[in-house]
């Protein structure tokens, strides 16, 4: 029989724990968990590669990239393409998530009604006039995908992204570590 001096005490958990108070690592788990279950069927372009990949990887690059540590951001990073690739809705994201990481999300998601020419323009005057915290999810999500480019068989139309998502960082001393980061990855991947 097992004898208790006290309440029970759970483990303490190491690093993660000390940079994140217990509600925003509950938020983080929220927001992987619903990036999970609507990115459940997706695979990469690769064909192979589960789509939930992508977020993860997408908040891993804002956190030990770019050194963010916001928690609604790295859950916004996390959520980034759940209105434009999946079913769910702003409304969906902010019930579970909340209000500031559905606002981050809705002004990255592309209006897919638009004609492609006319929604790219429109997407970048949207993040143009976003937070920084949106452009800097942005730079992770291209940061993301030239990776991927650089290792994948499948063509990828990067080049371009790359150049967009900079210009839109322009000089914004909390994109600067960011940018600096992206531009090294294209510099290597480039010469």
């Amino acid at each position: 029989m097992l004898v208790l001096d006290g309440p029970p005490r759970w483990p303490e958990v190491p690093v993660f724990h000390k940079m994140f108070p217990h509600p925003e690592i509950e938020l983080l788990q929220k927001a992987a968990s619903l990036a999970a279950r609507f990115h459940a069927s997706q695979l990469r372009k690769d064909g192979r590669t589960p789509y939930i990949a992508h977020p993860v990887r997408v908040a891993f690059v804002l956190r030990e990239a770019f050194g963010c540590a916001d928690p609604v951001v790295l859950a916004a990073g996390l959520l980034h393409d759940l209105i434009e690739d999946t079913p769910a809705d702003r409304d969906d994201i902010a019930e579970v998530a909340g209000e500031e990481v559905a606002a981050l999300v809705a002004v990255l998601t592309k209006d897919m009604r638009l004609p492609e020419a006319e929604r790219e323009e429109a997407y970048d005057r949207q993040l143009a006039a976003a937070p920084w915290q949106a452009r800097l999810i942005k730079l992770a999500d291209v940061y993301d995908n030239l990776c991927d480019s650089l290792t994948s068989r499948v063509a990828v139309k990067i080049d371009d992204k790359v150049v967009r998502a900079l210009h839109l960082a322009g000089d914004d001393p909390e994109l600067r570590r960011a940018s600096q980061a992206l531009r090294e990855l294209r510099d290597a991947a480039c010469g």
